[in-house]
């Protein structure tokens, strides 16, 4: 098995532009992915995100090129900034596709940490568990905004 890279890629029913909006904005990620956002959504923009009422986790944004791409990096230590070494990087990678969006997931960075083949197996199992559970959550969330508007 591969332990360096998560990649997944889903279809989503929207436009490119509102999907980045969807991956990148703090007030739309807490509706399909952690249970709490707070960060600049620009690069270099910092803060948290939480699951439950207690996992907080460090966020860092590394690219943001709407509609196209959003790239962040997350679960450094706090205090520490974030790099190659102490965090996972994630991109999202945007592509027009019919009337919706091809969305590609990519999420890096578990060799680099530096850990025991167990604690990086454990990581990555947990990774690949969490995003093939949130990841379907998108079009469904999508669906909420479109029954808003």
């Amino acid at each position: 098995m591969e332990l360096g890279t998560i990649e997944r890629e889903i279809y989503v029913d929207a436009t490119p532009e509102v999907v980045f909006e969807v991956v990148s904005s703090p007030e739309h990620v807490k509706g399909w992915w952690p249970d709490d956002a707070d960060y600049e959504p620009s690069p270099g923009g910092t803060g948290t995100i939480t699951f439950g009422d207690s996992h907080v986790e460090q966020f860092t944004v590394v690219d943001a090129i709407p509609p196209k791409l959003f790239a962040f990096r997350w679960t450094h230590a706090r205090g520490e900034v974030a790099a190659e070494g102490n965090s996972f990087l994630v991109t999202f990678e945007l592509t027009p596709s019919g009337g919706g969006t091809l969305l590609r997931m990519t999420e890096t960075g578990f060799r680099e940490r530096g850990w025991s083949l167990a604690v990086l197996e454990q990581s990555y199992r947990e990774h690949v568990t969490g995003w093939d559970h949130f990841l379907p959550r998108l079009q469904p969330y999508l669906a909420t905004l479109r029954a808003r508007s």
